[in-house]
Parts: C-alpha cells; structure tokens; sequence
C-alpha cells in the first residue's frame, strides 16, 4: 500500500534532482560522476533516489523503456497523425525498424537506464557505509535494483556499464549479454536471503523483495537462451541447456521460482482483470513488484499508458483529455478472433445506479454522481476498458468548458476527432496507410487503430498524472511464464494447465452473467503466443516474447522483414564518439 513506503516524500524530492549527469562529457565521469557526500551518506535517500528512476519515466511513459519493447512489436504502434506525432520520426523508427544511433527513444532510455544504474551504484556505497539497522536490507536491495536496471539494458541493448561501487579506484567495465547473463542470475540469487519477504519489514509490491526476486530470476532463465545466441538466424535457441545453479535447465529453474510464487499463498489472480490495471490497484492482490504511483508525491505518477490511446475529444472530465497516439495493429486485434467474449478483451462500465455505458450508440446520458477526486465538483465519465473498436461515443465538452448535459446527468453523444472535425471518431482495427511501407495517416484518417484502454484512465490530477501502479512483476504474467517452461520442456498438458487457470479465473462483468473464460482444449506454439499477448498485452513484455518465438523479424504492418541484428539496438552514437563502447553488429 502506498501509505506504507519506508522513504519520506521530502528525501525523494530532493534526491530526484541530483543525479542528472547526462551533461557531462566524459563516459567514466557520466556513468559514476562524483556524488555530493552528503548523498553517500544517507541511505535511505540513496536508495529512494534508485527506486525513483523506476517511475521517473523510465518504466511508466510510453515514450521510454515500453516505446522499445511495445512500438517494436505487433502489439502497438504510433503512426504520424496528420499534423501529429511526426517528431522527427522517432515513433516510426520503432516500428518501421528504421531506428539508427541518434534515435531520440534510443539515446533517451539509454541516458535513463545508466542514470538508474548509477543511482543504485551510489545506493549501494552508502547502504555498505553505513552503520543503519537496514543495512543489509537497503544494500540488497540497492544490488538488486542493479541488476533490474543492468538487465533491461543488456536486453535492449546487448550491452551495459559497470563499476565497482566499493573501490573509488575501479575504472568502466563493459559487459556483454551473452556473457554477464549468468553472473546476473548467481548475484540475484545470492541476494535472497537478505532481501525481505513481501509484507515484513515495512515492505509492499513498490519495493525489491524476496518476491520480486523470484520473479525476476524466472524472467532472466526464461530470456538466458536469447542472450546467449542472440544472432541466431532461425531463432532456434537452446532454451533447455543446464542451468546457472540449483540443477535441471533454465527451464526448470523458471517452473522452479514460478512456483514458488504461484503457490506462497501471498498473491491471488483477480476475477476482474482490469483491477491490475485501475487507480485502486495499490491493494492489487497480483502485484508483486510494481512501480507505485500517488498524485500527492511531487513527482506525480504517470497516465501515460491510458492517456497515449484515448483521442483528444474522449474526455473523462472537463479537465481531461486524450492525445491520439498509439494504437494496436491488425495483426495483434485478429489473434484476438474467436477470442471477444474472453475478459480480458473489454470490460463495459457500469455506474452505481445500474447504468451500462454500451458505447454502441444507444447511450443517452449517465449519472453525473461520479465526482474527479479533489476536485471542484468535476463529474468523472468513464469509458470502457480493454480493445475499443469502431464508432466512439462519450460526453462533448461546450465552449463553457463544461460536459454537456442531460438534466443533471451526462449527455452521450457520437464523438468526431478534434483535429478533423468533420471525421468520426471510428477506430477501425485496420490501417490504410497511402505508403504500405510508412505509417502515416492524411489529417482525415486520423481515427484508424483500435485503441488500448487496459489501464483505467486517473482524471484526478491532469491528463498526465495518475495513481495507476504499474505492474512488472504480476501473478498473471507468472502464470505465463510457468506455462511457456512447461510447454518448452514439452509438457504440453501442465501448460495447458496454467493457461486455463487465467482463463477461467477471469471474470465478465455482470452485464454477461459474470461469465468466466473458456478453457482451452489444445495447444501449440501458436496459440501459447497468443496467450502470452492475452494476458500480458501492453505490460512491457512484447518484444523479448515475440524474439523467444521467432516472430520479431517477422514482415507486419508498416514493416518489412528484418535482419537479426536489429533484435537489440544500437548503443547511441554520442556514448560510440567517446571511443569506449563498440557499436552493436549492424550497425554502422
């Protein structure tokens, strides 16, 4: 819960703004630049300021990590809008695959992800310092946190900068993914018995325990074989070659941490899917890692993954609006055929006095009763979660600057796009690009893309700020996880198993009778893939899954068939210019 974080407000607002050492010129210096001593030597403020990296965009702005592991797959994309989302093509770039060293998304998130590795170096100097009661407790999980950060970017970018926290005198290591994968995997490992379990020791889902350890070592044996053989042209990686430690092949020791949290008795699958997702989720009975998020902290959460899909005349108050943005592709909207009447699909909204929300053009008007929390009396409209496609409907807001009304309820009316007033807002599950090969749209085709609306949309503190904790680690995704090693070690039946789990745990809201999902009754490589995309689609997880089952490189919408090089991105040109790091295969 978020009332119970160890870290002060104040220590992480001050610790937010002293670790910006992107200006610096010098690679040794950028990396571990000299921090004030007075940072060393608080460890709680050390170890808030790496915690902070997590959600100061890094994990929670579709902009950052998610634009690298979501744009790049058939799970979402971001077309240049008319007038909008030109940028210089960075957005294209990521799906195009046209993305070079001076990519703005690549050179940010790099920038991003050292930055955290820094901060979690200098967490770890001043927890290993110190005389504190916690001192073993902050260090693990400052350590820990490293290798969270230095993973990611092995991952993304096949490469990552260590030093030594402990000798002032260490100079700049590379490490490589092939390679350091396996050390990652023995220091978590060896973190364990220091790290909390979930609930003690003032801990929850926003800090790094024993928990998220075992999730993150179930993620990093899942993803061993990829690292180690990354260039494998027909992406034929040897998923159960013997693991690391502790006996079996990686794809024991996934079942093995997967299991351990499957059956802890500390986490429980929601019937209603959506409640991962929604501004309550801070008492999420899934979540075992997460990045928390409360407006009342200075540096507000993010909205960005619901506000980046709902266009700029979807309004769940007068003061709030959508962007026009993201969108998904064909190909991900048509695994879902077959699939509609699954849960985790759509969910309509129902209001207190029974009023479903249909949006289907038979709405009037819904209860005004909703009120924006902290707000001046704003009336909260709420539209339906999960894949919306086709015609759109909703409240208009007046020139007044209020939501137009029905007596004292909210009219429902056929909504057009703001930005091509006379085009109605249809999000159709196909794009009709002019260029096949270029995700443009014309200023009047603006409203192409079914849209993703799995993250409830927070109105409480502007379009950008949100109470939404954002799941990394989740029961669901364990779920998945555990069904994949089962279905690679052919135990194609226990994968079964695990997948109908989720299925049938999720519920239909009670417009459908609280209907439950239909079980499966095969499975093959195919359809495991669209389960992974089921249960985890827009979590951050696309990409490394659809490299583990050959579908990357694969020709899609806007995208031509791709070479195996572009499976990691390029280190940015400005870090290759001061002549440390070699640039990536591939890449000029």
């Amino acid at each position: 819960m978020k009332t119970k974080t160890f870290l002060s407000i104040k220590v992480l607002t001050l610790f937010s703004f002293i670790f910006l050492l992107n200006s610096c010129t010098d690679l040794d210096e950028v990396f571990l630049d000299e921090i004030p001593g007075n940072t060393v030597s608080d460890p709680a403020g050390s170890l808030a300021a790496a915690y902070d990296r997590l959600g100061d965009g890094t994990f929670v702005d579709h902009g950052a990590i998610f634009a690298m592991q979501e744009y790049t797959t058939d799970e979402a994309i971001l077309p240049t809008r008319g007038s909008d989302w030109g940028d210089g093509g960075k957005w294209r770039d990521m799906h195009e695959f046209t993305w070079s060293s001076s990519n703005a998304i690549i050179v940010g998130n790099w920038d991003l992800l050292t930055n955290g590795i820094t901060r979690c170096i200098t967490a770890i100097q001043s927890a290993e310092q110190s005389s504190i009661p916690e001192k073993k407790l902050f260090a693990a999980e400052a350590k820990a946190l490293l290798a969270f950060y230095t993973y990611t970017t092995l991952d993304l970018y096949g490469q990552a900068p260590y030093k030594d926290p402990m000798d002032p005198k260490a100079t700049l290591q590379i490490l490589k993914a092939d390679s350091q994968i396996d050390k990652l995997i023995t220091d978590v490992e060896a973190l364990i018995p220091d790290l909390a379990d979930i609930g003690t020791q003032r801990t929850y889902h926003g800090r790094f325990t024993k928990q998220a350890a075992y999730g993150f070592l179930a993620t990093m044996y899942l993803n061993r074989a990829v690292f180690k053989d990354r260039y494998n042209a027909s992406s034929n990686f040897n998923f159960n070659e013997p693991a690391v430690s502790g006996g079996g092949t990686d794809m024991d020791r996934v079942i093995y941490y997967t299991s351990l949290l499957i059956d802890s008795g500390k986490f429980s699958l929601e019937s209603d899917f959506f409640k991962n997702f929604a501004r309550d989720n801070d008492n999420g009975k899934e979540l075992i890692f997460a990045i928390s998020q409360k407006i009342d902290y200075i540096r507000n959460g993010s909205n960005s993954f619901a506000y980046v899909c709902m266009e700029r005349n979807q309004r769940t108050s007068a003061a709030n609006r959508g962007t026009n943005a993201a969108c998904t592709t064909p190909e991900f909207y048509a695994t879902w055929d077959g699939n509609h009447d699954d849960p985790r699909f759509e969910q309509h909204y129902q209001y207190a006095d029974g009023t479903w929300f249909m949006n289907d053009g038979t709405d009037v008007s819904v209860p005004a009763t909703d009120i924006v929390p902290k707000s001046a009396n704003l009336p909260w409209f709420h539209f339906n979660r999960g894949i919306q496609a086709g015609l759109q409907y909703g409240p208009i807001l007046l020139a007044s600057g209020s939501l137009e009304m029905a007596g004292s309820r909210i009219k429902v009316s056929p909504l057009y796009m703001e930005k091509s007033t006379g085009t109605r807002m249809n999000f159709t599950p196909s794009l009709t690009f002019a260029d096949p090969t270029k995700s443009v749209f014309a200023q009047n085709e603006i409203n192409q893309g079914a849209r993703v609306f799995k993250y409830e949309f927070d109105p409480e503190g502007g379009n950008g700020n949100s109470n939404v904790d954002i799941p990394l680690f989740r029961l669901g995704g364990i779920y998945t996880m555990r069904a994949e090693a089962y279905f690679r070690k052919g135990s194609a039946g226990l994968a079964m198993d695990d997948l109908n789990k989720l299925r049938t745990s999720r519920k239909r809201e009670s417009l459908y009778g609280n209907a439950a999902g239909k079980a499966l009754t095969s499975l093959d490589s195919q359809q495991l893939y669209k389960e992974l995309g089921f249960e985890l689609y827009w979590e951050l997880q696309r990409r490394p899954q659809s490299i583990r089952f050959g579908k990357f490189d694969l020709a899609g919408t806007a995208k031509a068939a791709s070479q195996p090089f572009r499976r990691v991105f390029p280190i940015p040109q400005t870090v290759i210019d001061q002549k440390v790091f070699q640039q990536n295969q591939g890449y000029n």
